[in-house]
């Protein structure tokens, strides 16, 4: 398995479960149990998913008396929003050629006689 940070979260992010454990802590703290809920898994499933996310740093555990509750920690996502931009510029600029060359079709589209 990758050993960087970026590469580690993105494959924590690679799952539709995970992603989803990690909306319904973005909300607040939850239990692995009330993690759970939403999904047809096992609680050791739900427990090998949130370890993955651990392993990136996309959650942390507590502890209150018995209960360990899960929550988001989200600086490893500003990783992948910082290297995404780098990105945005390739992206902006496409969708700017594009455009300008749907205006030039149309363009070209009002010139010639029907």
């Amino acid at each position: 398995m990758a050993s960087d940070h970026l590469s580690l979260t993105l494959a924590a992010l690679a799952d539709p479960t995970r992603r989803a454990m990690l909306a319904r802590l973005a909300q607040g703290e939850a239990t692995v149990t009330e993690l759970a809920a939403p999904f047809a898994l096992s609680l050791p499933t739900v427990s090998k998913h949130l370890k993955v996310l651990q392993h990136a740093g996309l959650v942390t555990q507590g502890r209150k008396a018995q209960w360990r509750p899960c929550r988001l920690a989200a600086a490893p996502l500003r990783e992948v929003a910082a290297w995404m931009e780098d990105y945005r510029q390739f992206w902006d600029e496409s969708f700017d050629r594009l455009d300008d060359y749907l205006h030039d079709l149309q363009s070209q589209g009002k010139e010639q006689p029907q």
